[in-house]
């Protein structure tokens, strides 16, 4: 099995034992194979660094094959200089070129070109004003861009992951609830706690963070703005206070709560707190996911015996269960076009992660572990990210696209990862 190993390096704001490493374990024999060539400035080591971030990207993805670099003969830094005959040798479909101009203030101009190699014409050029600390969300941006043009969809390299980090320290543990850039770099702490964290939501528009945590004692949930740091408790009644998730027009949580004594799913309006009971039953009812339309709620329920995925239309409340397949199915995710549903599948004390396509209600099996869980959806709907153990039972993320062709470990090289949870796109 081909592995190539991205590692990143630099100085961020936590030590770099929370940094996320990734491999990329498995490739896609049909990826495209681009060349992106090193940004054009006489030795400048941000225009080689900017290249490298957007090969890593497109890399990842599963979709693109970049060239190695050693291949590279020539460095077009406009159109004028490319010779699409050289290209076609190396075997590039597509070429990835441009320069750097450095400006006063610590300000930079980017130009970017794409072009097709097969048709000899320019597909994309962007011109970019940044600041030199702006250049890897710069190479994220173009990246983005690329994928975007030529696959047709959008990229998720812009976006962010946020995850928990589990580091033993004498007899107990250090958790701390982290957001990252999409390919680990950049690690930041949200939270810090001797006790667990846990179900991390993302707002629709990016800019707070639901979760639970154990610091008082009981489990409660919190909402946090990641700009300002402020936090504010949402729930913290007697029992159970989990699985929260923002509704789709960032106004509500579906929460499950115990404090009638039997865990339910509600709704709670992130502003002036009320309560939405949506589910009523003797069953364990627990980890509520939106529809896209925010017009009904899947859960994972053991009313029929073990547990399985049901959904409940959030006026009438009335549940119809969803999976049939396997002896446990549980934790639902959502493609954002609702078309799937990823979920921890379970037979035989094996857990992996199935895919359901919904519209013909045929299941998929995306990851190979045995003890796979808590999937969460990439926002262009391309790839699922989940919890993992290798066989010496270190917590990592893996990263699968949903045909399965591709898959990335993201490993802290320290300690465990766990808890994923993927942002939605990022303006």
């Amino acid at each position: 099995m081909k592995r190539l190993v991205l590692l990143f390096t630099a100085v961020f704001t936590l030590n770099s034992q929370a940094q996320l490493n990734i491999t990329i374990e498995d490739g896609n024999a049909s990826a495209l194979p681009i060349a992106v060539v090193d940004f054009v400035n006489p030795n400048d080591a941000l225009a080689t660094d900017m290249a490298e971030v957007i090969r890593n990207d497109l890399a990842r993805s599963g979709q693109f094959k970049p060239l190695n670099k050693e291949l590279m003969v020539d460095q077009p830094g406009s159109d004028a200089d490319i010779n699409f005959g050289t290209w076609r040798l190396l075997g590039a479909d597509y070429l990835s070129y441009g320069d750097i101009t450095y400006l006063d203030g610590g300000r930079m101009e980017v130009r970017f070109r794409l072009s097709s190699v097969a048709e000899q014409k320019q597909l994309l050029a962007l011109t970019l004003p940044l600041n030199q600390a702006q250049a890897r969300a710069g190479a994220h941006y173009i990246a983005d861009r690329i994928y975007e043009e030529i696959i047709g969809i959008p990229g998720v390299f812009s976006t962010k992951l946020a995850y928990v980090t589990a580091v033993k320290t004498g007899q107990d543990f250090k958790y701390q609830l982290i957001v990252s850039d999409s390919d680990g770099y950049g690690p930041q702490s949200l939270v810090t706690s001797k006790e667990p964290l846990l179900s991390p939501s993302w707002s629709p528009d990016g800019k707070k963070l639901a979760y639970v945590s154990f610091e008082q004692g009981n489990s409660a949930i919190y909402v946090q703005d990641l700009s300002s740091g402020a936090r504010t408790l949402i729930s913290n009644f007697k029992g159970i206070n989990g699985a929260p998730k923002f509704s789709p027009n960032g106004q509500r949580l579906a929460v499950a709560l115990s404090k009638s004594g039997n865990p339910e799913i509600y709704t709670i309006n992130i502003f002036d707190k009320q309560l939405t009971q949506i589910t009523n039953h003797w069953g364990i009812d627990t980890e509520p996911e939106w529809s896209p339309d925010g017009q009904s709620i899947f859960f994972t329920s053991d009313r029929g015996g073990k547990p399985q995925i049901y959904q409940s239309n959030i006026i009438s409340k009335k549940a119809k269960r969803v999976t049939f397949e396997g002896d446990y199915n549980a934790r639902p995710s959502l493609s954002p076009d609702g078309k799937y549903i990823a979920m921890v599948h379970g037979n035989n004390n094996r857990y992996q992660i199935g895919l359901l396509h919904r519209p013909s209600n045929t299941l998929q099996l995306i990851s190979n572990g045995s003890l796979d869980e808590t999937p969460s959806f990439a926002p262009n709907g391309a790839m699922v990210l989940f919890a993992t153990k290798t066989p010496a039972g270190k917590g990592l993320l893996k990263a699968v696209s949903t045909d399965g062709q591709t898959s990335n470990d993201l490993v802290l090289s320290s300690g465990h990862v766990r808890e994923p949870s993927w942002s939605p796109l990022l303006k």
